[in-house]
């Protein structure tokens, strides 16, 4: 699949060459007009001929359908003069995605009802679906985030258990997105030797030398890879952005970025936010994008805001066409400008055969 927003040409000054075609239906209908004054001309031979004259056998019946080898050929001739620029694009071709991991926010202010009916509802909805779309051979794995993080679901094919698990989600205090971050990481990841429990506990949280998410070079020493390079592995995070405990999130993307790992990041909520009420106390829970887009462009991944839950179902199901496909290098497509060229040209000819038993 070509993606025709990145077509380029390595040769646009040969579009010149593109005037031949006009040209070429001008002459197209100068050589029609003169047949018909030939055919009014000798009329007559034609009656006389019984109409086997194939030079008058365009006036079948055909109406402006006689036109359309004429256009054919001129559609196939654009295509190979288009060709002679070489044209490039970005093709799209199947991803090589093979684990996702599905981190959501479980905290108490996913109970705000600024997202009919909440935002928890909507989100596991929406999550079911996202699920139930992905390709059979891609495993999914939930990991749920409030005041500590924890995987609920390992990576799995089975569909069915993943919908269990998310609709088991029971709310809880506190928002530790920064592990929910750095548990997602260091399961889709198992062999890269992630300390959790030494970066948790850490003083700052921070993981260093093997653990800032680096493909060790052959000397032995940490070397972080191009964020996003890994294919295989992504993370999508849900969640309206507040994070008050556990480590930084921007420092686990960033260790998630070493790793080459994308994350794609979904706010659900509103700016404005809702007013929630627990225990006498109240106070207004908002969306805090900013955090969810830095994580996002950290790691090579995308932001996306749920406003409403049919918003979030889109967002879901975009997603899933995303993952589906992944963007590839430039690569010049003058072939397929050809092939296509020289397919409507050769129909246009066997038409013309067909009809007029000549060619145009």
């Amino acid at each position: 699949m070509i993606d025709p927003r990145s077509l380029s040409l390595l040769w646009p000054s040969l579009l010149w060459l593109l005037l031949a075609v006009p040209l070429l239906g001008v002459f197209y209908l100068r050589m029609m007009r003169r047949r018909r004054l030939v055919a009014r001309r000798y009329a007559s031979l034609e009656t006389v001929s019984g109409g086997g004259a194939g030079a008058f056998r365009d006036r079948g019946g055909l109406g402006r359908w006689r036109h359309v080898p004429a256009i054919l050929l001129l559609l196939g001739l654009t295509s190979l003069i288009f060709a002679i620029t070489r044209p490039s694009a970005i093709i799209m071709l199947p991803s090589r995605v093979e684990t996702v991991m599905l981190a959501m926010d479980v905290s108490g202010s996913m109970r705000a009802d600024d997202v009919k009916p909440n935002r928890i509802t909507a989100a596991q909805a929406a999550a079911k679906t996202f699920v139930d779309e992905q390709p059979g051979n891609v495993r999914v794995g939930v990991v749920s985030i409030a005041g500590a993080a924890a995987v609920v679901q390992s990576p799995t094919d089975n569909r069915e258990d993943i919908f269990q698990t998310i609709d088991r989600f029971q709310l809880q205090r506190g928002t530790a997105l920064g592990s929910g971050i750095l548990i997602s990481l260091a399961t889709l990841l198992p062999g890269e030797g992630i300390n959790v429990e030494k970066i948790l506990n850490g003083p700052e949280a921070r993981p260093a030398g093997r653990e800032l998410g680096a493909a060790k070079s052959d000397s032995g020493e940490a070397k972080p890879v191009p964020p996003g390079s890994n294919t295989a592995a992504v993370i999508v995070l849900l969640s309206d952005g507040h994070s008050n405990t556990g480590p930084d999130p921007l420092k686990m993307a960033e260790m998630a970025a070493n790793y080459g790992v994308r994350i794609f990041t979904v706010g659900i909520g509103t700016p404005e936010g809702s007013v929630l009420t627990t225990d006498g106390w109240s106070m207004r829970v908002k969306l805090d994008e900013d955090t969810l887009k830095k994580i996002a462009t950290m790691t090579g991944g995308e932001y996306f805001r749920a406003g409403n839950a049919p918003d979030l179902k889109k967002i879901y199901k975009y997603l899933s066409a995303k993952l589906a496909f992944e963007k590839h290098q430039s690569t010049e497509v003058t072939a397929i400008f050809v092939g296509l060229g020289a397919a409507l040209a050769m129909l246009a000819v066997l038409m013309s055969l067909l009809w007029f038993n000549r060619i145009l």
